[in-house]
């Protein structure tokens, strides 16, 4: 028989990327968008106007010099929440998406709505939290993330889904995760947890 952490570990089928989107300012429309660049410092280039940090010559020194340079230990405890920011990237479950319709009375919802950065199918994406997981493919590489919380619904929802909208997206608002490890997610890229 298996313990309840087993079972909870237990995750046989990847997820899948099925949408993503981002948004030039708070408060901003989100565009839909084929790929986004993932980065350890800023989350996803270019949602709420971020960019990737530029080459800091107080840290790097000037192009074409050698400098010895000791790796930064990986953040742990209390640190390791403030590291890049824990709400970089907004994920929620494809099959969540008919549920909050349902509940907030509408025919259909789309995640442009609910303003989340990526959709992900086939898997339950509330066993990410306080784990590791990749995004991606073997052909054009991996981005790692660790889920960090689950992602509650804002006020906005009111505004956007009408009266109940918030607690239409209660308990289904999926996650928020920090980039470990930057690249390119892609629609149709797996999402597997570690």
């Amino acid at each position: 028989m298996l313990t309840m952490q087993q079972l909870r570990e237990s995750l046989p089928r990847p997820g899948r990327v099925e949408w993503a989107g981002l948004r030039s300012q708070r408060r901003g429309e989100v565009l839909s968008v084929p790929e986004v660049l993932a980065h350890p410092l800023v989350g996803l280039v270019g949602d709420h106007g971020k960019l990737v940090p530029t080459r800091l010559k107080a840290i790097n020194g000037p192009a074409g010099e050698s400098l010895a340079v000791r790796p930064t230990p990986e953040p742990t405890g209390a640190s390791a929440a403030s590291y890049g920011g824990k709400r970089q990237v907004t994920l929620i479950q494809a099959e969540h998406l008919p549920v909050i319709a349902a509940l907030a009375g509408l025919e259909r919802v789309t995640p442009d709505l609910l303003r989340r950065n990526i959709v992900i199918s086939g898997l339950p994406l509330l066993a990410l939290k306080d784990r590791r997981f990749r995004m991606g493919s073997d052909e054009r590489g991996w981005v790692l993330l660790e889920g960090t919380g689950e992602c509650h619904p804002c006020s906005r929802m009111e505004e956007t889904l009408g009266p109940g909208g918030y607690n239409a997206v209660r308990g289904h608002g999926g996650i928020t995760a920090r980039v470990l490890e930057g690249g390119h997610i892609r629609l149709g890229d797996l999402l597997i947890p570690l």
